[in-house]
């Protein structure tokens, strides 16, 4: 079943075309990944799936239901993650989640939060302000606020960017173990696409290029690995 589909998405602004004609799909239980330079269309396509966007064509559908139709419907089954957007730093850990979760009417809420303050092991933080936090402590506050409604589809926008590599490495283990149908996710990191993604978009000059297995998918296209085949369509 489809937790994601994006069909015929175009976004221009003025003469410039950021997405063109893009269309894919996410499945339950699939964690997609969506690869290209910077410039390449990656974070307009999230944009226009979280709505904050209004694309000039196509349609979006998320667990069925068309974003354009039914935004605040589509969006209660969506929830987003990415470094640049931080949770609000004057207000403890506790505190934004018990907001995000009466934002999205997440039933059983207490229960709710202590699960997902288990899960990120965010214990020893409840009463701290997240400005406060390191960026690790303050990356893994807004994934337990993105999984907190258990959305049907997860929107990971370089999710780790800014983390060591074992911090990194530790939450990538607690992200393929998160309560959400589907998972998108966008980096840089291409070891961290092979371990992770089910299924990679390689996308270029607003356009999807290729898409297959991360694993196989650089032997299928003559490059020697990912990075590889990465750089090379980039440069197209």
């Amino acid at each position: 079943m489809e937790v994601l589909k994006v069909a015929g998405l175009t976004k221009t602004y003025s003469q410039k075309t950021a997405v063109d004609q893009v269309s894919f799909q996410v499945q339950r239980g699939e964690i997609v990944g969506l690869l290209g330079p910077n410039g390449a269309g990656k974070t307009t396509t999230i944009n226009m799936i979280l709505g904050v966007l209004a694309p000039t064509s196509g349609t979006i559908h998320i667990g069925g239901i068309d974003l354009a139709r039914e935004r605040t419907r589509a969006l209660s089954r969506t929830n987003f993650a990415a470094v640049y957007a931080p949770l609000p730093g004057n207000l403890t850990v506790m505190q934004n989640l018990r907001i995000a979760g009466l934002l999205y009417k997440v039933p059983q809420l207490a229960h709710r939060i202590e699960e997902v303050v288990e899960q990120f092991e965010l214990d020893r933080y409840r009463k701290t302000r997240c400005g406060l936090l390191s960026s690790g402590e303050q990356t893994r506050v807004s994934l337990a606020k993105a999984v907190l409604n258990r959305p049907d589809l997860l929107l990971l926008d370089e999710p780790t960017a800014s983390l060591d590599p074992a911090t990194a490495r530790r939450l990538r283990r607690q992200l393929k173990e998160v309560d959400a149908g589907g998972i998108l996710w966008t980096s840089h990191n291409m070891l961290e696409v092979e371990d992770v993604c089910d299924r990679l978009l390689l996308m270029a000059g607003g356009k999807i290029l290729l898409e297959g297995d991360p694993k196989t998918l650089p032997a299928e296209h003559g490059a020697k690995n990912l990075e590889e085949l990465f750089i090379e369509v980039s440069q197209r």
